[in-house]
């Protein structure tokens, strides 16, 4: 495994709210977002979120089943493929890298709340961590602000 591998401790934020600012971030560095999920009702859920999530703009985005997946900044997809030739990998509902050599950042979001989503998100960090991964672990701060903290 090679790369940068981020694990982001969702307990006083829920996906919905961090996700797209992640992505606008995302964006604002010229980079492309690959959004992973198996759970084809969580990525309907993102695509109708990314549309609406603020009432002065939306982020620009398309699920790979839409068609012209190249042509999308954000892609949400259940796979790796990876045909907008996105720099970042967001991975949700238990998604593992299956290539991360073909990304520069892949971010693992995981529900706090969650028992086994954060048993696997440590296993996860100790099979990247032996792996040579470069591991980054970030959580809210009582204010709400993002802080690494491994």
């Amino acid at each position: 495994m090679s790369g940068d591998l981020w694990f982001y401790h969702l307990e006083r934020s829920s996906l919905d709210e961090v996700l797209p600012e992640l992505l606008e971030k995302t964006l604002a560095r010229g980079w492309r977002a690959l959004v992973r999920s198996p759970d084809a009702k969580r990525r309907e859920a993102i695509d109708q979120l990314l549309w609406t999530w603020r009432e002065d703009s939306f982020l620009p985005h398309g699920q790979v089943e839409a068609g012209s997946p190249e042509r999308q900044p954000v892609l949400i997809a259940e796979d790796e493929a990876n045909p907008n030739g996105a720099h970042c990998l967001f991975l949700l509902d238990g998604a593992e890298p299956e290539k991360p050599s073909s990304f520069d950042r892949m971010i693992v979001m995981f529900d706090g709340q969650d028992e086994m989503a954060v048993t696997d998100a440590r296993a996860l960090w100790k099979k990247a961590s032996a792996e040579g991964c470069t591991v980054s672990y970030w959580r809210q701060s009582p204010e709400g602000r993002w802080e690494k903290k491994a």
